[in-house]
């Protein structure tokens, strides 16, 4: 009975491989053919997605739109312990090749708003604020900057000051001005123990914009926005505004608390001076 077993195994295991190489031999030869035209298809493919994308065969305006897209910010840009991780990855565009560091820089530095002096606390002491880090070829092509004014009024930073180190004989392309009052020391009964006199930091601040103005001879707008806890009578923001009017400069609002209501009262007091008001 053993012998026979084993009789049945030898023939079990002699049909296998005999079937086996049977099904190896009778393969017909298109479906070898089409194996191979299936990895050859593979390959191309994968040829295919390790090829590069022309950017530069893009027409300008698509080119420019990505720039747009990639290089501008909504907040103005500043020394801040956070542009390692927000304004850094995107500046990787002007480390591909020469001529995408060209179109990127200018979009970055024409279409975004750059801070004069520093305002976080671990800059606004530095001797040298941001737009003295920029060469002359970019700061060339700046068109917007912002003056903060309220941090330190209890001790304005020695390093504000309007002077060569700003480099803005080369700025001749800003046009507008942004300035935006965070903190009125003087129009604030609160903070009557931490103020200067009633009149320092006004006159430091204006002082601050009448250095600006005067370097800076393409600007035809200053924008003026502030925090809700500084009204639009602050002594602060008249004596700023005094200063652009007598600079001749075109007076615009900020979004921050919609003061284009002020264009009304203005016009209120045309038509008073013109005895219109009573039409």
């Amino acid at each position: 009975m053993a012998r026979k077993a084993k009789g049945v195994d030898y023939l079990v295991n002699r049909v296998s491989k005999k079937r086996l190489v049977d099904e190896t031999a009778a393969t017909p030869p298109e479906v070898k053919h089409g194996g191979q035209q299936d990895t050859e298809e593979e390959e191309n493919e994968e040829a295919v997605k390790r090829q590069s994308f022309r950017f530069f065969d893009l027409p300008s305006e698509l080119r420019l739109r990505v720039y747009e897209l990639l290089l501008i910010f909504p907040k103005t840009i500043d020394l801040d312990p956070t542009n390692h991780g927000v304004v850094a990855p995107a500046l990787r565009l002007f480390l591909v090749d020469r001529r995408m560091h060209e179109e990127s820089s200018r979009v970055f530095y024409s279409l975004n708003t750059f801070r004069v002096f520093p305002v976080h606390g671990r800059y606004i002491n530095r001797k040298h604020p941001l737009l003295a880090w920029f060469p002359r070829k970019y700061r060339a092509y700046m068109t917007r900057l912002e003056l903060r004014l309220g941090p330190g009024f209890t001790k304005p930073p020695k390093c504000w000051v309007v002077d060569s180190r700003l480099g803005l004989t080369a700025a001749r392309k800003v046009h507008r001005l942004k300035v935006f009052v965070e903190i009125d020391p003087a129009s604030d009964e609160v903070l009557e123990g931490w103020r200067i006199g009633n009149d320092f930091y006004t006159e430091y601040c204006v002082k601050l914009l009448r250095g600006l103005l005067a370097r800076l001879h393409s600007i035809n707008v200053v924008e003026f926005d502030a925090y809700p806890s500084v009204p639009k009578s602050s002594p602060l923001l008249k004596g700023l505004m005094e200063e652009a009017k007598l600079n001749q400069k075109r007076i615009a609002w900020g979004p921050e608390r919609g003061w284009d209501k002020i264009v009304e009262d203005d016009l209120v007091g045309v038509l008073q001076k013109m005895r219109l008001d009573g039409l």
